[in-house]
């Protein structure tokens, strides 16, 4: 396994203040990709109890949660994320919508919610090519551990085979997204290295075998745009 780069940042120092009070305007250009994974994972999640309790992994600024608490008025959620500076500005979106007395934020990862908690559903939007490869078994196990029987796990993640040979076109079209989010030439050109040493970004097939290595049997694709690819699975 190659040694982890000097210049990789730690989840909670990428979403730094800076970032995090310009976060939703930085993927405001996003929103049709945004827009298709909450209607999608609406309808998936849709036959969960009228009181279900959902985790929300890598919170981040809320949008997960006000996209499900408006269409299910009846459920609860717990939002962690390691940047403090991003449950802020979550609290403060929550706060606004009128839907915080429904919600518990927790600053830390997924391991640091209770063991004995369970969720009937779990998701983690944009957020696993943060977590390192080899902690990756530990980060999804967690999640299927803390999820009751049935319960569904939803995940979406920059994901794909960088040693393809698809790769190529697929990274000029990935550039073309940096650049609606606000990639200067200098950082699409660093953008090869950013795919393969600052996130961790691995192959459909990779993520698929670690999520049944941690009990997610039969992992179902349902989403891709370019090389944003989502999944869902229960326990």
């Amino acid at each position: 396994m190659a040694p982890k780069p000097d210049n990789r940042p730690s989840p909670s120092e990428f979403f730094n203040p800076e970032m995090a009070a310009r976060y939703d305007e930085r993927n405001s250009g996003l929103s049709p990709i945004a827009d298709c994974i909450h209607f999608l994972f609406r309808l998936t999640l849709q036959d969960l109890p009228a009181n279900a309790r959902v985790l929300c992994i890598g919170v981040g600024t809320g949008a997960e949660i006000l996209s499900l608490s408006k269409a299910f008025p009846g459920w609860q959620f717990v939002g962690v994320d390691p940047s403090g500076p991003m449950l802020d500005v979550c609290r403060t979106r929550l706060g606004n919508a009128g839907v915080m007395d429904r919600c518990e934020l927790v600053h830390g990862e997924v391991h640091d919610i209770p063991e004995n908690e369970s969720f009937d559903a779990a998701l983690a939007i944009m957020v696993a090519h943060f977590v390192e490869r080899d902690e990756r078994p530990r980060f999804y196990r967690a999640i299927h551990d803390r999820l009751r029987t049935g319960g569904y796990f939803v995940s979406t993640e920059i994901s794909y085979d960088l040693g393809s040979a698809q790769y190529p076109s697929m990274l000029e079209n990935w550039g073309r997204i940096q650049s609606l989010m606000g990639a200067t030439p200098a950082s699409l050109e660093k953008l090869p290295e950013t795919l393969r040493n600052v996130l961790t970004v691995i192959s459909p097939d990779e993520t698929e075998a670690f999520w049944k290595a941690a009990g997610f049997e039969r992992p179902v694709s349902f989403f891709q745009a370019f090389m944003a690819r989502g999944w869902y699975a229960q326990t």
